[in-house]
C-alpha cells in the first residue's frame, strides 16, 4: 500500500453512532458522527459534480441506499452516505465497481439533492409516477376530495412546501397552463422556476391546498383566502401558510405565503441601516408620542422594520397594541389584533377601540384610507407613539399621500416625527462573489446560493426627519420633489445613494440597486 493512500475505514458492529432511516437531522450532527466514527465528512459542495465514470451503478440503488459516489482518489471510491454505518451498501458498491469504498458521513438532504441533480427521476417525478388519477374537468366535489386525499397528491403538496422552506422561499406560486402546472418560488424577492408538474394534477393539487386551508373546494369562480399552520414532515418544524386562490382562464392559480415564526423577527441592527440612521430610529422609538411612518412598495420589508422597532420597546413598562392584516408574527407581551373586514372589524373600527385601551404605543399595519389616517394622527396628537406604514415610492411621498387622504397640514406638522423609506436588495453570496479591482463585487454562483450569486436580502433606507423647513413646506402643501430636495439639503441620504454606498462596500450590485430604485 502506498504510504500516501489513506486506509479504508470498515464500518463494523463496534462503531457506536446509530443512524436511523431518516439520517442525521442537521449537517452538524453528520459532522459530529463522522468524528465519532473516525470517518471523513462530505459537505454539500463536494457533492456538486456528477458521479465519476467508475461509479456507473443503478440510480435506483443509490436512491434507495441514499448513497452518492462523488470522487475517485488514490484508487478508492469516495461515497457520501446518509447512514455511514450501512456496511451492506458499502460492500455492494465495492462489488459493483470493483473499487474499495471510502464512506463519508453526509447530511441526508445533501445526498438526496445531489442524486436529483445528477440524473434519474427527481422527487417530483417519482411522486407523479405514483399518481394514477388526474381526472377530467368534469370532476365533482367528492372526486376532487378523493383525489386530494390520495397519498401521491399529499406527498406532492408536502414536497412543494418542504422544498420552498429548504430554499428559503417567501412564496409558492402554483399556476395552471394548458401544457403544465407551473410552480415557482419567490426567493430573495425574485421568482425561480421549479420543475413543472403535469397539468392533469392541477385540480387535485389545488383541492389539496384548499382542504388544508379549510376553503371551499367546490367554489372555483371566486377568489378565496385562508391561513393555516403546517408542520414540515420529518422535521417537526411549524410554519404558517397564507393561501390565496384566483380563478384564471386555465384554472385556479394559488399563491402560498410562507411565514416562519422562528425566522421572522430580526433586530434593527441586522436590517441594513447606517450607524447614524439607526441611532436616529432608536431615538424616535424611545419618544413618548408622535408618528413614525415606514413607506415603500409591497414586499419591501416594511412589516419587518416595524417589528424590529417594536422589539426595542420595553413591553413591561409601556402598553403596546397593534392592528394588523394579517398578524404575521406573534410578539411576546404585545396585544395584537387581526382585522376581519367581513364582519366589520376593519382598521378604523379597531383603532377607535384601541385608543380607549390606554395604550402607550400603537402599531397600525397599514394606513389605507382617510378615516384610518385621521384616527392615527389624532392618537399621535393625544400622547401616543404611533407606528404605521404607507405604500408610496419615497419618504417625501408619504407626506403628500397623507395630505391627499385629507389630513390637514397643521395636524401632520404637529405629529409626524419621521418617515423611513425603504427597499430590499439581494446580498451577494459571501462564498462566491468576485471582488473587482475597484472594490465592488459581482455575482458568480455556487452550490450554496443555488447558482444565483446572491444569498439573502438587506434594506436600502432613506430617513426623512421632520424639521422646521419641512414643516413650513408641508403647511404650504409642497410637492414630494420639493420636500425631498429640502430633506437632502438637510443631510438625508436617498435610497439610491444608500444603494450606491452598499455597492461600493461589495454587499450588492448596481443592477440590484437599479432594479429596486428605478434610477438608471
Amino acid at each position: 500500500m502506498d504510504a500516501a493512500t489513506p486506509p479504508v475505514h470498515r464500518v463494523g458492529p463496534t462503531d457506536s453512532v446509530p443512524a436511523d432511516r431518516a439520517g442525521f437531522a442537521t449537517r452538524e450532527e453528520a459532522r459530529r458522527a463522522a468524528m465519532a466514527l473516525g470517518l471523513p465528512y462530505a459537505p454539500p459542495e463536494r457533492l456538486a459534480a456528477p458521479p465519476p465514470e467508475a461509479a456507473a451503478v443503478s440510480a435506483n440503488f443509490l436512491r434507495t441506499a441514499r448513497a452518492f459516489p462523488f470522487a475517485v482518489e488514490h484508487g478508492r471510491l469516495l461515497v457520501a452516505l446518509a447512514d455511514p454505518q450501512d456496511a451492506a451498501t458499502v460492500e455492494a458498491l465495492e462489488v459493483a465497481t470493483g473499487l474499495p469504498v471510502q464512506p463519508h458521513a453526509a447530511f441526508a438532504a445533501d445526498v438526496e439533492a445531489a442524486l436529483e441533480r445528477c440524473g434519474g427521476p427527481s422527487a417530483l417525478e417519482r411522486i407523479v409516477a405514483d399518481f394514477e388519477g388526474g381526472g377530467t374537468p368534469e370532476e365533482d366535489v367528492d372526486q376532487l376530495k378523493s383525489l386530494a386525499s390520495e397519498a401521491p397528491v399529499v406527498r406532492l403538496v408536502n414536497h412543494l412546501i418542504s422544498e420552498a422552506v429548504r430554499q428559503g422561499a417567501s412564496d409558492i406560486h402554483i399556476e395552471p397552463f394548458p401544457d403544465a402546472l407551473r410552480v415557482r418560488l419567490r426567493i430573495d424577492g425574485v421568482l425561480r422556476e421549479m420543475e413543472p408538474a403535469p397539468v392533469r394534477l392541477a385540480r387535485a393539487v389545488v383541492s389539496r391546498v384548499k382542504i388544508l386551508a379549510n376553503l371551499n373546494i367546490a367554489e372555483r369562480r371566486l377568489p378565496q383566502d385562508g391561513r393555516i399552520g403546517h408542520r414540515i414532515p420529518g422535521s417537526g418544524r411549524q410554519i404558517d401558510l397564507r393561501i390565496s386562490t384566483l380563478p384564471t382562464v386555465h384554472g385556479e392559480s394559488v399563491v402560498i405565503r410562507l411565514l416562519d415564526p422562528a425566522a421572522g423577527l430580526r433586530p434593527l441592527s441586522d436590517l441594513g441601516f447606517g450607524a447614524a440612521e439607526e441611532a436616529v430610529v432608536r431615538r424616535l422609538i424611545a419618544a413618548p408620542h408622535g408618528m413614525v411612518l415606514v413607506t415603500g412598495p409591497t414586499g419591501s420589508g416594511k412589516t419587518t422594520t416595524l417589528y424590529a422597532a417594536l422589539n426595542l420597546i420595553d413591553a413591561a413598562t409601556r402598553k403596546i397594541l397593534t392592528v394588523e392584516d394579517p398578524v404575521e408574527y406573534h410578539l411576546a407581551r404585545v396585544n395584537q389584533v387581526q382585522v376581519k373586514p367581513a364582519i366589520g372589524l376593519d382598521f378604523a373600527t379597531v383603532l377607535r377601540a384601541l385608543v380607549r385601551q390606554d395604550p402607550d404605543v400603537i402599531m397600525i399595519g397599514e394606513t389605507r384610507d382617510h378615516e384610518t389616517a385621521e384616527i392615527a394622527v389624532h392618537a399621535a396628537l393625544t400622547g401616543h407613539l404611533v407606528l404605521t406604514t404607507l405604500h408610496t415610492n419615497s419618504a417625501a411621498g408619504a407626506i403628500t399621500r397623507l395630505l391627499d387622504m385629507g389630513v390637514e397640514p397643521f395636524l401632520l406638522t404637529s405629529t409626524v416625527r419621521a418617515v423611513i423609506g425603504q427597499r430590499l436588495v439581494r446580498v451577494l453570496c459571501r462564498h462566491c462573489k468576485h471582488r473587482e479591482p475597484d472594490g465592488t463585487a459581482r455575482p458568480v454562483g455556487c452550490e450554496r446560493c443555488g447558482g444565483t450569486g446572491y444569498a439573502g436580502r438587506m434594506g436600502l433606507y432613506e430617513l426623512l426627519v421632520m424639521d422646521e423647513p419641512l414643516r413650513a413646506l408641508t403647511m404650504r402643501r409642497a410637492g414630494a420633489d420639493v420636500l425631498e430636495a429640502q430633506a437632502v439639503a438637510a443631510g438625508m441620504v436617498t435610497l439610491h445613494a444608500d444603494g450606491l454606498a452598499k455597492v461600493a462596500r461589495g454587499l450588492t450590485t448596481l443592477e440590484e440597486v437599479r432594479r429596486v430604485t428605478d434610477v438608471w
